[in-house]
């Protein structure tokens, strides 16, 4: 591993049991912020709204971006579109803290992910199974999330996705050393990263979970499932009353195995995020079903 990944690696890992918020503004970033979250996405539309209005969604205005980087002091995020190494060269030019390589956003390139070794700055990318998460990680992904579905605030797709994670790590830590290449084959995926994941029943990397997540005993669920931590989409800002869903959320996290803690966040939250259930959403048009 390169010094400048195994850094990388290292700062991703200083996100561990928090939650990453997406915002669209500054005044959510303050939000966000003061809630406790460990970091902002920063996007011109949440998921929801990119749902709603269809279209070709691309990288945010740099100077939203700049504006949120200006107000608040945790890391700030951003997305780029998958294959788009572009849209990657001029976040980093702006000093994000993380470029997410995501399928929220239209994707660029049919076959082929960002070469993310050739940049500085750490990516995250999202993953349904571990063959899909040691892809990512092989480019460099020094971060993986759960696709979920985004912006439907329907939890169900996320807890697929980490159970599927969990169970392919299981399979491989209990493989013989002569199987690893012939699994490695079967999963499209590196053997050095097989060979990590058998020695040590783990990923290289901490997974966050992601997609759906609405409320604090959806995120307290995903932490008992395994996950390092939490991101929060169109369920805060889409909610009756954010500033409370957020700190309830960050509490959430920090106490997701304590029922009397996570009944007592739980309580007078306000009107949820009016949600789309997955079953409601055609293959065609789901998010998570992009990447390769």
């Amino acid at each position: 591993m390169s010094e400048r990944k195994f850094l990388n690696t290292n700062l991703a890992q200083m996100l561990k049991g928090g939650v990453i918020m997406d915002v669209m503004n500054a005044e959510q970033a303050k939000i966000a912020e003061k809630a406790g979250a460990c970091a902002v996405m920063a996007l011109e539309k949440i998921p929801a709204d990119i749902r709603l209005e269809g279209g070709v969604s691309r990288a945010s205005d740099p100077k939203m971006i700049k504006e949120i980087q200006d107000s608040v002091s945790i890391p700030v995020m951003a997305k780029v579109r998958i294959g788009h190494f572009v849209e990657a060269q001029i976040l980093e030019a702006l000093e994000v803290d993380y470029i997410d390589e995501s399928e929220v956003l239209t994707p660029a390139d049919r076959v082929y992910h960002i070469e993310k070794d050739k940049f500085d700055i750490p990516f995250v990318c999202g993953a349904k199974n571990l063959g899909e998460a040691l892809r990512r990680i092989g480019e460099g992904a020094s971060m993986i999330r759960t696709k979920g579905e985004p912006g439907t605030g329907d939890v169900v797709e996320a807890v697929t996705h980490m159970r599927k994670m969990n169970d392919d790590i299981r399979y491989i830590y209990g493989l013989k050393k002569s199987e690893l290449m012939n699994a490695a084959k079967e999963m499209g995926a590196p053997y050095d990263l097989i060979k990590y994941v058998n020695e040590n029943g783990k990923l290289p990397v901490v997974n966050f979970a992601a997609g759906g997540v609405a409320t604090p005993a959806d995120a307290a669920m995903m932490m008992q499932l395994g996950c390092d931590g939490v991101f929060v989409g169109s369920g805060i800002f889409k909610s009756g009353d954010p500033v409370k869903r957020a700190e309830a959320i960050v509490k959430a996290v920090t106490n997701y195995s304590n029922p009397k803690i996570l009944a007592e966040v739980s309580e007078n939250l306000g009107e949820a995020m009016v949600g789309i259930s997955v079953n409601d959403v055609s293959e065609n048009n789901r998010m998570a079903n992009r990447g390769w």
